[in-house]
């Protein structure tokens, strides 16, 4: 082969080989750097920042600190912390304010000095500066964070009470007109409008941060809510549950994600207690089925109250700061859902709960007042959310300070501990071991001379009760779910006939009617107005034991007596009336001598001129 073509060759080679190679690093360097810029806008994300808070907690709560050379001084100040991030860490998920505020402060703190966080790139984790970028979620959290700089755990309250958030809406449908309760994110979006106060750099931080806490160690998208001073919140109540999804809404669902007009989800349901009325917060979704499981997890396990599982589809506990925590799971549920209800120890006092606007409310409370001193055996009942267990709270005051009280609840929610420091109570719940009337049957063994009932829901303890009202403690008040008078007494006699304790039921009514005094009925109307409806007095029927001398008229009139005969018959003590409390019937004589003798020489004074002024000589009869 001629020698020069050979060289030709060899260079047109080397000259191809260079031409790969130098496309080859320029490719990879274009690679490189796209893959650098991606990595640097990566940064600035809520995924990203979470694994680098991640990463820096386990180098704060396990590295040595003996190979620091640190002085004896710094070394336990550095421990201290280490204790008192480890304990919250733990602690936060409990509902304790103190240790969430903690990790917030820490995370602040380590993002402020480590995480090259300016005025420029932190827009990139939440777009502060462009509105029209701000998800319904971002204006939400920003509207708290300034709220909350000026009101504290009252933002959601007084945000919604500006922006008049809590209304009737209609549905939107013209040829199905209806109205409910909701928030949507339109509404978010003016309100945000109407805020007008601008961020600083701090401010923008610490969004970031309670974004980051909730999706880490938090609740998700009610991390915020949960503490604020409402009735309560709730999640996965409403939206189809995944499993559910037909084929059609399937397809909508994983095609846009985003898409507002998609079928709603269980993980998009946020709902609120305020007031008496329930709101939906159609702006708020938990993104995803995997983040409400993990919230329904962790929510309620304050005091290690056991696993949630599939055998065990129900959790009921409470948290650190007296909320009342019901979590439910599949197969028990159709969907992952939890309930938060809250209750305002402070607000438990008559002279709150009572509206002020209501004509007759001071006869109220006098009435309320005297009854919870007459030791009488009172029934609060009423629906879900109509104030029960607040004015449970709120008679307490009235008991003898002399007297012992031992509570029995479901869960601890009274708290009545935290409201009457100094007096004797001691409160009880059920556990999966320690039954409800096993309880109650404890307490007679433990000094009390007054026993509350949280809730009479079971039958074993509305007939513990009963007898517990007759022999083992000096009065007794308890919740019920009744919504009449009858249905009371029918529902506590049924109780007895089924545990067997009695087997006819006009005997076992007679022993109901024989306890029960009084029925305090409160009433939640669609609007959240809450109000006592009725006070009942319970009045037994004395029987008529004569017999005619033959034995045919005997047997009549027994068996008339035991078909026919009525054993109780009830009166309203006071009603609620064209919007004002209104006294109808004087208190039967049999329970006002027994009230006398239970009050102190100046209450009886009270109560009597109570009397004389409203009934006169009228008082006592039976109408």
């Amino acid at each position: 082969m001629d020698f020069a073509l050979i060289v030709n060759r060899s260079i047109l080679a080397l000259i191809g080989l260079s031409i790969v190679i130098l496309l080859y690093f320029k490719l990879t360097y274009k690679s490189d750097r796209s893959e650098k810029i991606k990595k640097a806008e990566n940064k600035y994300t809520i995924p990203a920042m979470i694994e680098y808070l991640k990463s820096a907690l386990n180098e704060m709560t396990s590295s040595s600190l003996t190979d620091l050379g640190l002085s004896e001084e710094e070394y336990t100040r550095r421990t201290n912390q280490r204790i008192q991030l480890i304990k919250s860490l733990k602690d936060c998920t409990h509902g304790d304010l103190n240790a969430k505020n903690f990790l917030k402060w820490t995370f602040y703190d380590l993002f402020l000095k480590t995480y090259d966080l300016n005025e420029e790139n932190i827009n990139k984790v939440i777009p502060f500066n462009d509105s029209k970028s701000l998800t319904s979620q971002d204006k939400f959290d920003i509207l708290i964070y300034q709220y909350k700089k000026k009101h504290g755990l009252n933002a959601l309250t007084k945000l919604i009470q500006d922006e008049e958030l809590d209304v009737l809406k209609p549905s939107g449908d013209p040829e199905n007109p209806s109205y409910s309760y909701i928030i949507t994110p339109e509404e978010i979006n003016k309100a945000y409008k109407n805020l007008k106060k601008p961020l600083h750099f701090e401010d923008k931080l610490n969004i970031i941060v309670q974004r980051l806490y909730q999706s880490f160690k938090g609740f998700s998208v009610v991390d915020e809510i949960r503490d604020m001073k409402i009735d309560g919140v709730s999640g996965g109540v409403s939206g189809v549950p995944l499993n559910q999804l037909e084929y059609d809404d399937d397809a909508l669902y994983f095609a846009d994600q985003i898409n507002s007009n998609r079928t709603p989800l269980s993980h998009d349901s946020v709902w609120i207690f305020f007031k008496g009325k329930s709101i939906h917060l159609s702006f708020l979704s938990f993104g995803t089925e995997a983040e409400l499981k993990r919230v329904c997890q962790n929510i309620y396990r304050y005091n290690n109250p056991g696993q949630l599982s599939e055998a065990n589809g129900y959790k009921v506990n409470e948290m650190k700061d007296g909320s009342r925590i019901v979590v439910v799971r599949p197969n028990f549920s159709e969907s992952w859902a939890f309930f938060v209800r809250k209750f305002d120890t402070q607000a438990a006092n008559l002279e709150q709960l009572i509206n002020k606007n209501i004509k007759g409310r001071e006869l109220l409370i006098l009435l309320l007042s005297y009854l919870v001193k007459g030791g009488r055996i009172l029934a609060l009942t009423g629906s879900q959310g109509s104030g029960k267990t607040t004015m449970l709270m709120a008679l307490i005051e009235y008991i003898d300070p002399t007297f012992t009280l031992r509570v029995q609840e479901m869960a601890f929610e009274l708290h009545l501990r935290k409201i009457f420091k100094n007096r004797n109570i001691l409160s009880f719940r059920e556990t999966d071991t320690v039954t409800g009337q096993a309880g109650l049957d404890v307490q007679k063994k433990t000094d009390g001379t007054v026993n509350i009932l949280g809730e009479v829901a079971t039958d074993p303890v509305a007939a513990w009760m009963i007898q517990m009202a007759q022999v083992a403690s000096l009065f007794t008040i308890f919740t019920h779910h009744a919504k009449k008078f009858d249905d009371l007494v029918h529902s506590l006699r049924n109780s007895l006939l089924k545990e067997g304790i009695f087997h006819d039921e006009k005997t076992a009514e007679e022993q109901v009617v024989r306890v029960l005094n009084f029925d305090v009925h409160l009433k939640r109307e669609k609007d959240g107005t809450r109000y006592i409806e009725r006070i009942t007095e319970c009045i037994y029927l004395e029987q008529d034991d004569n017999y005619p001398d033959d034995i045919k008229g005997a047997m009549k009139t027994f068996f008339k007596k035991m078909t026919n005969r009525k054993v109780f018959t009830e009166k309203n003590i006071i009603e609620y009336q064209n919007g004002e409390y209104v006294l109808s019937h004087s208190i039967s004589q049999k329970n006002t001598t027994e009230m006398l003798e239970m009050m102190s020489a100046k209450d009886q004074t009270d109560f009597q001129q109570f009397i004389a002024e409203n009934w006169g000589e009228e008082a006592h009869v039976i109408n």
